[in-house]
């Protein structure tokens, strides 16, 4: 039997046709609920567009573009590509829906959506320029070095100015599949300069622009071998 507020999560999910794995769910039936409530059930067009509900489907949030991930509370939020990131010229809305782990099911524990100008973003970046950023991703995707090497000159930059300086945290993710330079910000930054007047502690009720989250959503922990 479904407990009480489950059902609107099932539906929800069979409606949208997840494929994706089990312990990734939640972070897909969030952006959904996101994209049904608020966005008239704006689909993507492709999943490596800019933004995933971009500004012209935002007819009563601001006319921006619209950005929504689910985050583990308290963990740093992911921002992915640093350079792309960099080039943001532009307002946008941040969705940020933050989950806990309870058994075998995600509960999510605050919803924060603040809206970021241009000025704000690039000041998170510090005394980072794009050259800088460029001189990292390049490094990175040189191949010409061993991963070790490689590992061990992108962590030396870094960890050292600009970048140690910034409040934008880079994250080089080099192996023997991947050589991205990708990008982030920590909990309590995100609270500290995009929502100074957010409680960052867990919500009895989490919502969105009054509309408050559904339920629990069916998704196991992530096992690491």
């Amino acid at each position: 039997m479904l407990r009480p507020g489950r059902l609107a999560f099932c539906c929800l999910a069979l409606a949208t046709g997840l494929v994706a794995q089990e312990v990734q769910r939640h972070g897909l039936v969030f952006e959904q609920w996101v994209r049904d409530e608020f966005f008239g059930g704006y689909r993507p067009k492709s999943y490596t567009q800019k933004w995933d509900i971009p500004a012209d489907a935002n007819k009563d949030h601001g006319n921006v573009p619209v950005n929504p991930k689910a985050i583990k509370h308290g963990a740093p939020v992911d921002l992915g590509d640093a350079v792309r990131q960099y080039e943001v010229d532009t307002s946008f809305i941040l969705v940020l829906g933050f989950w806990e782990q309870d058994g075998d099911e995600k509960r999510f524990t605050n919803i924060i959506a603040p809206l970021i100008t241009p000025e704000q973003w690039r000041e998170l970046w510090g005394p980072v320029t794009y050259a800088d950023l460029l001189k990292l991703d390049r490094l990175i995707k040189d191949k010409g070095r061993t991963i070790e090497e490689t590992r061990r000159l992108a962590l030396k930059m870094k960890s050292s100015p600009p970048f140690s300086e910034a409040v934008i945290q880079v994250n080089p993710k080099i192996d023997a599949h991947q050589r991205r330079l990708q990008c982030s910000l920590r909990f309590a930054d995100v609270f500290k300069y995009l929502a100074p007047d957010a409680d960052p502690a867990p919500q009895e009720n989490p919502s969105l622009w009054g509309v408050p989250f559904p339920g629990q959503v069916t998704s196991k922990p992530r096992a690491f071998n």
